[in-house]
């Protein structure tokens, strides 16, 4: 017997039972203990000077071959509101969404999916940028990155 569960959320966490009838009497009985963890966001903090080069990597602790082979973005957020500044699927070129008008010139992929930007403002500064990536349909991991601009 399989027990599927949809739309999976925190809150099916919990013990789960399967009873079942056995000819020609009794029963069996089989228990199971599901946690479901939340998804985690990492927040970082990037110091750099103005009009020098600025990089953040995608995901700190993960390497380029593993993020290679999942579809990610770059976005940039500020008061709530968030832009799409580049995508990459697998085997493919990035794409960059050139209708920025704070980044559209000044960012590019570089290695490991690591976000230049290049030559930082004093507008970037409180900037956070954050690398999505996803794993599966309703597995996303994001990291964010505030940044702070000195002049």
């Amino acid at each position: 017997w399989v027990l599927r569960l949809e739309n999976i959320t925190v809150s099916l966490t919990g013990q789960y039972e399967c009873t079942f009838a056995t000819y020609p009497y009794g029963t069996k009985a089989a228990k199971i203990q599901l946690i479901v963890k939340a998804e985690e966001e990492r927040h970082y903090l990037k110091k750099v000077w103005l009009k020098q080069t600025l990089e953040i990597p995608c995901l700190e602790d993960a390497t380029s071959e593993n993020l290679s082979t999942y579809p990610l973005k770059w976005l940039v957020g500020e008061n709530g509101r968030k832009e799409e500044l580049v995508t990459k699927e697998p085997s493919c070129p990035a794409v960059y969404r050139s209708s920025s008008m704070l980044y559209g010139q000044r960012v590019i992929l570089g290695l490991n999916n690591t976000l230049k930007v290049f030559p930082t403002k004093i507008t970037d500064d409180g900037r956070v940028f954050s690398c999505h990536v996803l794993y599966h349909p309703e597995r996303v991991q994001k990291s964010s990155t505030t940044v702070r601009v000195f002049g």
